[in-house]
Order: structure tokens, then sequence, then C-alpha cells
């Protein structure tokens, strides 16, 4: 099968996300894999030029070596709204090349404006579309005006795909409430490599490489440090605490990063406050696993609604309990009784995790944890998906 991807963020620099994980594993199934995507970092790149042209990498895998995955990057007009107008252009043109060059059998979008364009040009030339929600895409953007704009192209690719795919419940419901059909959604869900990622993971190098003590409680979040992820903050009540065994690593980087810097070195949180910044994925497991308590106490916003991270699938698959907001997503798809603990808002982290040390709660709630994702592999998250798509062909 010949599947072309669209999406509209870095694939290199982002993720893994649900794309990455799946199409990695398509291409070890024999698949060919085509990627277009954009850099909407480009604005971290103090020494860009303006215009940028076309760029082919291959082998761009992010999880496994041997995955053959070609990664197509149009040109770019690298200034604000010029950036985003290069899109029309640009993904216009290169998924009409890619249609004409590659012939692919499918077209798989994860994005907003190259989405649609990819499907217009798929009903166009009779090839089965697909659109794979995984966020509330336009509440990503910045402004309320591009994102009702956003919305419009949001809610008319979804009306128009032959099939749509959603990581959880919740965005099942979201894709309906935006015009997606019924009969057309599927939801195959984030999965876990247990391979990696599984409680006989050894962190204690890492808790000895950061200083952390046998009883000291170590809370851990990774990701992208969105303003809205809650770190912030979780050190502002990590600075405020007279407990000194209480600490946070955080794992990644992101909007947050700069300022948790300065928090660091002026809010009495050194030593209490770890930030290792991006690192491999192959060291994810051996962090979370020097770990006590992993966190998600996201802010309750319109982003947030819907959304499960595939982290949080990791951080029960290694048996850590999870503090996380009460979002309706999550609930949703976890419950009341999975190994996950919930707080009202970011505010309330230090109190729930002390309460769960104080009560020895901690292990049992991460056997929950663990034994509510034991059956969600990657690989059978895989098989079903390309049955799904060998359907539309």
């Amino acid at each position: 099968m010949k599947i072309l991807l669209l999406q509209e963020t870095d694939w290199i620099k982002r993720g893994p996300h649900q794309q990455h994980h799946l199409m990695d594993r398509m291409a070890l199934r024999g698949h060919q894999i085509r990627v277009i995507d954009y850099e909407y970092l480009w604005k971290e790149d103090k020494n860009r030029k303006i215009i940028t042209r076309r760029k082919e990498i291959n082998g761009a895998y992010k999880i496994f070596k041997e995955a053959n995955i070609t990664l197509i990057r149009p040109g770019m007009i690298k200034l604000p709204i010029l950036d985003m107008a290069s899109i029309v252009y640009y993904h216009g043109k290169e998924i009409n090349r890619q249609i004409q060059e590659f012939n692919p059998d499918i077209i798989i979008a994860f994005g907003i404006l190259n989405a649609y364009i990819g499907m217009q040009q798929a009903k166009n030339h009779g090839i089965p579309f697909v659109y794979y929600l995984i966020d509330h895409l336009h509440t990503l953007l910045p402004n309320k005006f591009a994102q009702k704009i956003a919305a419009q192209f949001e809610k008319r690719t979804l009306k128009n795909a032959d099939k749509i795919f959603v990581i959880n419940k919740g965005l099942k419901d979201y894709a309906v409430e935006m015009g997606g059909n019924l009969n057309k959604i599927s939801i195959i869900p984030a999965g876990v490599d247990f391979e990696k990622f599984n409680p006989n993971v050894d962190g204690s190098l890492i808790r000895e490489k950061y200083g952390i003590k046998k009883d000291d409680l170590l809370l851990f979040f990774m990701g992208w440090i969105y303003e809205f992820s809650g770190m912030k903050e979780v050190a502002e009540s990590l600075s405020t605490t007279d407990n000194e065994n209480i600490k946070l690593m955080i794992v990644g980087e992101g909007d947050l990063y700069k300022p948790l810097l300065k928090m660091k070195s002026e809010d009495n949180l050194d030593g209490k406050l770890i930030l290792t910044g991006k690192i491999p994925f192959e060291e994810i497991p051996e962090h979370i696993a020097a770990a006590d308590i992993c966190l998600l106490p996201a802010y309750k916003n319109e982003i947030m609604m819907n959304i499960v991270p595939i982290k949080i699938y990791e951080y029960m698959a290694m048996g850590k309990p999870v503090i996380a907001t009460n979002l309706p997503g999550i609930l949703k798809e976890f419950g009341l009784d999975s190994g996950i603990n919930y707080i009202e808002n970011s505010d309330d982290t230090l109190g729930k995790s002390r309460s769960l040390k104080d009560a020895k709660r901690i292990d049992a709630e991460g056997e929950k944890a663990y034994s509510y994702v034991q059956n969600l592999k990657w690989d059978n998250n895989t098989e079903e998906f390309e049955n799904y798509l060998k359907s539309l062909l």
C-alpha cells in the first residue's frame, strides 16, 4: 500500500505522536510511506532564511531505524501570515505532485488546511481520504478569528472524509459534533510498546544521576511544556512547600521551559525542580521508571477537553500512578478506578501526591494503572488500522 500522510507540525522535532507510531510500524510491514510536513517551529531558528526550498529527507523514522519513511518538506515563506499562506500554494503543489509521481493508494491527514486541500485533491483523483483526529485541531490556533476559520475547514474535511479515525471516546463525540458521519468513525487508541515501557525497567541510575534519594517523592512530567500544562503551578507549589523530599522532574521543552529555568534559579527550587530538556526517545522509559508518580495537571480549556495524550498510556504501562486534572476526555476513557487520581486543578497536585504517599497507595495505584493498559499494544492497533485502510481500497 502506498500511503501519503499530511500534517501541519514538524515531523522530526515533535512527537512521537500517534502518526509516528503507526507509520513506523506500517513501514515495517512493507507499506510505502511518504509524509508532507510543515515547519511550524520556524520562528525558533534564529539563522533561518525567509524563503526555503522544497526538501526531501529519506529514512525519516521516529521509533524504528528500519522504518523507511520519506519526508517531504515543501517550500515556505517564513514570515507571519505568509507562513500559513505557504500551505495553500506550496502544499497544494506538493500534494498534486505526489499524486502524479507517487500515485498513493490512500491519503491520510492530521492537520487543518493541508488536510482540506488533500481531501479536495483526493476526491478529484478518486483516492480514498482518511482524516485522523488526535486533537481539537482548530482550538490550537492563537486567536479566536483564526479558530473560527479553521473550524470551518475542519468541518468540511470531516464531512467529506471517506473514513475518520479518532484516538478516544471524547474525540469521537467531538467529530460527530463537527459534522463527521458516525458510521465512518472508528476509535484506534494510543498503544504501548511493552518491550520498552513496562514495570521492570530500572530507573535507579536516573535517580542517582539527579541526586534523588530513596525516601524522596519524585513527581514526573514529560512532553511539550505548554502554558496550560499546569507545570508552572506545580513548580510554584513546590517552591513554597516545607517538604524538602518532594521533587519534580520535567522532561521536554516548550513554552514554559525558559520561565521554569528562571523559576528554578530565583524561587528556591534548586534541587527540587529538575529540567532535563529534550532527551532521546529511547531514554524515556528509564526516566519514567525513576518516578514515583506521573503527572498530567493540565488546565480545563477547550484544547484539553477530549484529549488523552499517549504519555498517559506510557506512564501506566510503567506501573506508575497518575495524577491528572478531571478532564472529560480522560474521565470518559479511564473512569474512576484505573490508577488515575483526579484533581480539580493543577494547584492540587502536591496535596494529592502527599495523600497518596501518606496512605501508602502509590504501589497499589500503579498496579491498577498497569492492569488497565496491559492489552493496549501498538502492534494490535497497527493491525486494526491496516485492516481498516485495506477495506477502503
